[in-house]
């Protein structure tokens, strides 16, 4: 799986705070996430990291 800096993912399960979204902050043999909706930061291993990814959000056009 293609994972780059800054790109939005959606989770299979979703977070406490009800959001699904996160942003993509460190890629290496751990990725770095970051919720969307109420900012916590969390470190998963790049194996379990591409499990729980559903989807890779399109980049949003700054026009």
């Amino acid at each position: 799986m293609q994972l780059e800096l800054n790109q939005k993912v959606e989770l299979k399960k979703q977070h406490p705070c009800g959001s699904r979204i996160w942003t993509i902050r460190r890629v290496g043999m751990d990725i770095k996430l970051r919720c969307e909706g109420c900012g916590h930061e969390l470190m998963l291993p790049r194996s379990k990291a591409e499990k729980a990814i559903k989807r890779i959000l399109p980049k949003e056009d700054s026009q």
